[in-house]
């Protein structure tokens, strides 16, 4: 019996070195649970932060590399040479030129012929048919209308402006102020239309709208040039 009883202690005492090694804990009457792995098991968090701006190189590279090239080949690799898109149009500039030098356009299809204008095809399919329906009848867009009157408008309000301008220190300097208030108001007016065509005019196309102070520095120019 007592024998008996020595070789179970035995068992037991090597079964939990064993569980303790591979990291089990014993609780009691043969109930095991798992240990918790301790911190040394995991890698520092310091490590993290370089696989990150590995990462973080590595992406900006292929962002780089993408970027490069978009450029034309004279440019590639010199993407920090590149300071704006006018640089880029100088390099299209001087393709066109050399290309003319060399007589690449001398022998193009359809030389000599009248051109056809009546489909775009730099155009989006829908746009051009709009237009081509507003050329049948003798419509233009709206951005092309609103264009005219502006121009118009502002043809108009610089002559009136002049005149008005011949009366400011004068004995009917009273006739300035009320004239410039009211050339203050349409000239609003003309910013608030310049900014409605800014929104739907193509790209490219936009325009300035009218500022008091320019206006009066021109007309004293004028005036010290008379």
């Amino acid at each position: 019996m007592a024998a008996r009883f020595a070789r179970s202690i035995r068992a037991l005492s090597s079964s939990t070195t064993h569980n303790s090694e591979a990291g089990i804990d014993t609780v009691g009457h043969g109930i095991f649970k798992p240990r918790r792995a301790s911190s040394s098991s995991f890698p520092p968090e310091s490590q993290f932060p370089k696989t990150n701006k590995k990462l973080t190189d590595r992406l900006s590279g292929v962002i780089d590399a993408v970027n490069d090239r978009k450029l034309p080949p004279e440019l590639r690799g010199q993407r920090d040479a590149v300071r704006s898109e006018t640089d880029i149009i100088n390099v299209v500039e001087q393709r066109i030129w050399h290309s003319m030098v060399e007589g690449q356009f001398e022998n193009l299809p359809g030389k000599g012929k009248p051109l056809d204008l009546n489909t775009n095809p730099h155009a989006d399919p829908a746009e051009d048919t709009l237009y081509r329906i507003l050329s049948r009848n003798k419509c233009a867009p709206e951005w092309v209308e609103l264009n005219k009157e502006i121009r118009n408008r502002v043809i108009e309000w610089r002559s009136t402006l002049k005149k008005a301008w011949t009366h400011r220190g004068s004995a009917n300097d009273s006739q300035w102020i009320e004239a410039s208030e009211s050339l203050k108001l349409q000239m609003r007016d003309i910013n608030n239309k310049v900014f409605r065509y800014n929104l739907i005019v193509p790209f490219g196309r936009q325009m300035f709208g009218l500022k008091w102070e320019k206006e009066m520095d021109r007309l004293k120019e004028e005036s010290t040039g008379n």
